[in-house]
Formats: C-alpha cells, sequence, structure tokens
C-alpha cells in the first residue's frame, strides 16, 4: 500500500471527515466503504488528485416542467467554475422541481416535501459545503381567472429550511428577475400586469385580440416575476438574512451576464465556507431575522414572505419561535415603504437593480438594521455594507425613496387579530387600491371554497354590491377538498360590479396570494376554516364583518354566545349527526401517501404551514 492511497490504510482512521470520506455507507467496514465509493466515482473519470479537494454540491432543480429554472444549466456551469478556481470540487446531482403552473393541487403543498429531499440529499452526499439554486418564473395564463397565473415562489424557502435542518454550508443562488415585456408602447410584466390587464377583461374594458396579445408579452424572458412579487421578496430577504451576496444577488435579471457571474461568485464563496464549516446555524441569529423582517416592510414584500419566514426561522435550534406574527407588526411600525416597484408602486425588479438593489436599499435602512448580523462570507452586514462603497445618484432616489419620503409611511404589511383571526391574519396595507377599505364594515358574501366561487362569482343574480365583503373559506392549509393553501385570495371583484367600474373590494380568506396581486384582501385567517373550531368555518352570507387597519382589528359580528353556539352545531355536522349543508361541514376522512402526512401533520399560518416534525423542536411530534 502506498502514501497514494492513505485513505485505504487498514490501520489509520478515516480522518479529517471530509470530502468523500464523509457519510459512508454503514457496511461495518468504512474503509471498504470508502473503497467501494472511490471504485464508482472513478467511473465518472475523477482522479485522486480531484478527489481530495473540498466537494461543493450543487442542487439541480432544473425540470422541463419549470420555465423558471430555464437558466440553471448556464447558472452551474458557472458556479462549477467559481468552484474548481477555488482550489474544491464541484458535482451536481437533483432534488425536485417545483412549479405552480405544473403542480397540483398546489406548490406549497409540495413545498415541505421539497424541503425534506434537500435536507436528505444533502446529508446523504459526501459535499462539504452545497450551493442550492432555485427561483420562480411567471408563466402566466391570463385565460383563466380562478387558476393561479404565476410560477412557482416555494423553492427557495424549502430549500432554505432543508439547508438549516441538514446544517452544512449551504449558499443558495437565485435564478434572478426577468424582464419587462412591452405591448403598445407600455411596459409590462408578469404577473401583477396579468392581473390587472385581466381584470380589466372581465370589466370589458379590453377586447379578446388585446388580452391575446398581452398574454404574449408578459413573460418575455427566462427568469422569476419581474415586480415585488413573492420570488423577488424571497430574493431580498436571502439577501437580508446575509445568505447571498449584497450586490446584485437579489436582483440582477435571470438573462444577464451579471447573474452568471453572481454564480462564480457563489462557487468561490462556497469554498471558504466549506473551509471554515459556516453553517447556516452559525451565520443566522435573531438579528438576521430582524433585518428580514424590515426589509420584508421596506420593500412592500409578498404577504408569502412571512408565512415562509415562519417555517425558515422555525427550523433553528436557537431561534425557533423567535418569528412571529407580532414582531412582524411592530417592526412595520417602525419602518417606511421604500421601493417603488408593483403592486405598492409603479416599477420593476430592472429598475430597482439599477437603481443600486440591495446595497443601496439596505444603505437607506442603516438606522432600522442589526448590523452585526453575520453573512455567508463570515463579514457582518455592517462590513459587507462597507464594503460597498455605495453613493447615491438620481436613479436610486426614485426607485428607493428617501426615508423622509417614502412611498407608505409605515407597515406596509399589517397584522390583524379579533375573534375572526384570534391567531392572525395579514394584509398589505400598501397595495389596497381603496384606502376607504383598510378601515371598513360590510355584509358579508360568502363561498365555501373555490368551486362554489367559480360557480356563483359572476352570476347576475348574486346578492352582492361594492360594499359587500367577500369572504372564501376552505383554502387554508388543509382546505375543505384540497390541501395547500392555494394563491385564491385574489377573489375577483364580481363581473356585474367590475363591468360597472369597481376596481377593489375587501376580500378575505384562509388562503394566500400571489406576491404580485393588490388589493384589500385579508389572508392567512388562522384558525382555517377546515377546523372545527374555526370563527371562519361558521361566517355566512349576511353577517357582518367589520375591519380595521389602524386598530389591528378583524371581527365578525355575532356575540360570543352565538359564534359557541354555531361552532358546536358545526361539530354535529361534521360528526354527522346533523345533516350536512356544504363542503365546510363535510369531514376529512383518511388520506395515504404524502397528502395523508400533509394533513396529519402540517401546521397552521402563523406557524409556517411546515410539518411539526421537521421544526427545530419537532423529534417527537411522530411518536
Amino acid at each position: 500500500m502506498t502514501e497514494r492511497y492513505p485513505d485505504y490504510v487498514l490501520d489509520r482512521p478515516i480522518q479529517p471527515v471530509t470530502g468523500m470520506r464523509q457519510g459512508l455507507p454503514n457496511y461495518g467496514d468504512p474503509h471498504f466503504a470508502l473503497f467501494l465509493r472511490k471504485v464508482f466515482i472513478k467511473a465518472l473519470g475523477y482522479s485522486e488528485d480531484a478527489l481530495s479537494r473540498p466537494i461543493i454540491g450543487i442542487v439541480n432543480t432544473y425540470s422541463g416542467f419549470n420555465p423558471c429554472h430555464g437558466n440553471v444549466p448556464q447558472l452551474i456551469e458557472a458556479a462549477k467554475r467559481g468552484i474548481q478556481l477555488n482550489g474544491g470540487l464541484a458535482i451536481d446531482f437533483p432534488t425536485i422541481s417545483v412549479h405552480e403552473s405544473f403542480s397540483s393541487p398546489t406548490s406549497m403543498f409540495l413545498r415541505n416535501l421539497m424541503s425534506m429531499d434537500t435536507e436528505e440529499m444533502i446529508k446523504a452526499q459526501p459535499v462539504d459545503a452545497c450551493i442550492v439554486i432555485g427561483g420562480m418564473l411567471s408563466s402566466p395564463s391570463v385565460l383563466s381567472p380562478y387558476t393561479n397565473s404565476k410560477g412557482c415562489d416555494k423553492t427557495v424557502p424549502a430549500q432554505l429550511m432543508g439547508g438549516i435542518s441538514a446544517n452544512k454550508p449551504v449558499l443558495p443562488l437565485i435564478t434572478g428577475p426577468m424582464m419587462p415585456g412591452s405591448f403598445q408602447g407600455e411596459r409590462i410584466g408578469a404577473c401583477t400586469d396579468c392581473r390587472n390587464n385581466w381584470a380589466a377583461y372581465r370589466g370589458g374594458e379590453i377586447e379578446i385580440e388585446d388580452i391575446a396579445g398581452i398574454n404574449e408579452e408578459l413573460a418575455p424572458t427566462a427568469g422569476t416575476c419581474g415586480v415585488m412579487g413573492t420570488a423577488s421578496t424571497m430574493a431580498c430577504i436571502t439577501a437580508a438574512l446575509g445568505m447571498i451576496p449584497l450586490r446584485g444577488g437579489a436582483t440582477a435579471p435571470a438573462v444577464s451576464s451579471a447573474r452568471l457571474r453572481i454564480a462564480e461568485q457563489t462557487g468561490a464563496t462556497a469554498v471558504a465556507a466549506a473551509l471554515a464549516k459556516r453553517t447556516p446555524q452559525q451565520v443566522l441569529s435573531e438579528a438576521s431575522f430582524h433585518n428580514a423582517l424590515t426589509v420584508l416592510q421596506a420593500i412592500g414584500g409578498s404577504t408569502n414572505g412571512i408565512v415562509h419566514l415562519l417555517a425558515i426561522a422555525n427550523r433553528h435550534p436557537d431561534l425557533k419561535g423567535t418569528v412571529t406574527l407580532q414582531k412582524l407588526d411592530d417592526i412595520g411600525r417602525q419602518t417606511p415603504l421604500l421601493v417603488d416597484l408593483k403592486p405598492s408602486g409603479n416599477n420593476y425588479m430592472t429598475d430597482l437593480h439599477n437603481a443600486g438593489g440591495m446595497p443601496a436599499l439596505l444603505e437607506r435602512l442603516r438606522p432600522l438594521l442589526k448590523l452585526e448580523a453575520l453573512t455567508i462570507t463570515g463579514k457582518t452586514l455592517g462590513e459587507a455594507l462597507d464594503d460597498e462603497h455605495f453613493r447615491p445618484f438620481p436613479l436610486s432616489s426614485q426607485i428607493i425613496r428617501p426615508v423622509e419620503n417614502p412611498l407608505y409611511p409605515s407597515s406596509s404589511l399589517v397584522v390583524l387579530w379579533g375573534n375572526l383571526a384570534p391567531d392572525g391574519a395579514v394584509i398589505k396595507a400598501s397595495a389596497s387600491k381603496y384606502r376607504s377599505l383598510l378601515s371598513h364594515r360590510g355584509r358579508v358574501v360568502v363561498f365555501a371554497g373555490p368551486q362554489d366561487m367559480a360557480n356563483r362569482i359572476d352570476d347576475p343574480d348574486l346578492e352582492v354590491d361594492e360594499d359587500s365583503v367577500l369572504v372564501l373559506q376552505g383554502i387554508g392549509p388543509i382546505g375543505f377538498l384540497n390541501p395547500g393553501m392555494p394563491e385564491a385570495g385574489l377573489i375577483p371583484i364580481p363581473r356585474k360590479l367590475a363591468a360597472r367600474g369597481v376596481k377593489d373590494m375587501l376580500r378575505l380568506s384562509d388562503g394566500r396570494m400571489s406576491g404580485t396581486a393588490g388589493g384589500s384582501i385579508v389572508l392567512h385567517i388562522s384558525p382555517e376554516a377546515a377546523l372545527p373550531d374555526s370563527v371562519l368555518g361558521i361566517v355566512q352570507s349576511g353577517d357582518y364583518i367589520a375591519c380595521d387597519v389602524e386598530g389591528r382589528s378583524l371581527n365578525l359580528e355575532l356575540s360570543d354566545d352565538e359564534i359557541a353556539a354555531r361552532i358546536a352545531d358545526r361539530k354535529l355536522r361534521l360528526d354527522g349527526k346533523l345533516e350536512q349543508r356544504g363542503p365546510a361541514d363535510k369531514k376529512r376522512q383518511p388520506t395515504r401517501g404524502y397528502r395523508g402526512l400533509y394533513e396529519r401533520c402540517v401546521t397552521q399560518a402563523q406557524d409556517g404551514v411546515d410539518f411539526d416534525f421537521l421544526v427545530a423542536d419537532g423529534a417527537g411530534a411522530l411518536i
């Protein structure tokens, strides 16, 4: 036995446990396990020299059913270049790929499965660090008002959740936003303009020929939604957490050379993180999440952002429970909305990138940030910002407003509580079209699930007017018929009202909506209607609901006794002791497979819609 093969020497321990030496299959003979592993990896042509270097895994989420990841092959090649220029060995491997438009019943239903796949594959493969490539594309389908028309925004949070749990050095690589398109000389982009133009088409303001032409231009390139939707929100939040480069990491277009240079830089950083053993549990702290929540408010980010942040934080053994709806609201009261992007403003992600991107925004937010938070590079956020030397220029002040001249003074995202939402609900107040609806009382029109809404929303005889409150039940984490908290919370304006020019109404649900959408829409009402004790589940048409955003309240105007009586009556119907009256009264039957696991173990919105056994202290959940 020569020194060329020190790993195989039987009287030496296999140390250090890095690279090919880690995570060996348990054959009872670790030296043979390493010998066998090298036999097979050498079938791909690797030399001993290559196999002796730090191994950086690259999670490949490319799929023919996922156009949002159309640039993933190029990103992988650029990341490999960065790894190998810095003395590492790059090896890519697949995990599942999730896209909203191709995921039934919803991509949120699969987010936790993707996080499990990511966690287990990172732990299973002999990697010293891992680059996880994620991003989301709008793939609009404006020919249906009832289906979600955007790509998946669950990949990045799923990968962060799995990466924290695996706790090897993990570096997200965002695919980047798409470029805006153009129709008749006007810039348009997925997916805020999908919704605005579809609403105009429903109201008779746009002809079929024009809506078909708009369809061709809404997603003109690969990349994520070109507005401040959930994909862009998660990119900005990931930068605020310190997990991706400040310069361009969140904002560089998917089709730009800058995005490829960021991939190369990520490869170099991954080697350094591997050598330093800089894991996400070491990097992320309460200060990191304070910064992420601050950025979420300052960008007018997607309401989905808080669901994902709750799930991400709850995977960290030292941080579970530190990110709450109350903290989001408290930070919001101190944080102005500065970024002028749709749906709260007027511009696109390319404008934010050209205005200086995250360095420009974070520089404006310095007094509100915890600059001691670490980043994946080992520097603090303050040090990373100092390295950028950002200096304002005219466009930066137009797209990223000065603190003294914000787009919205504070609380872009607001948390509501009351008898209708004892565990909380969320509204993006900055995206309301009629500010009067932020303090509104109205007669309720209830839809018991998406199918009931589809059947009745355009009925000319629907008893509804512009002051009504539209309520959609049964689209929470478990839901009435299909699990996965679909993005159906953007209840369409009834056609007869849209034809009269009504653009916004107060709309409530236990589901989610796309971050690209706007309107006076209350979401994530908890407990969800599918649960027996849910007040949302017993709301009836003709009731009255009062919403006061300034007062942080959301209440069903019924006495406590009447609410208790209705809940008791509904439980009897769920148990089959009284006649069922609709989807809200149908008891869910046991289900097999992943769906059964999901329905048994998913948590509610205020806890991040994760599985109870995956959170940091969830080891006993299934016992």
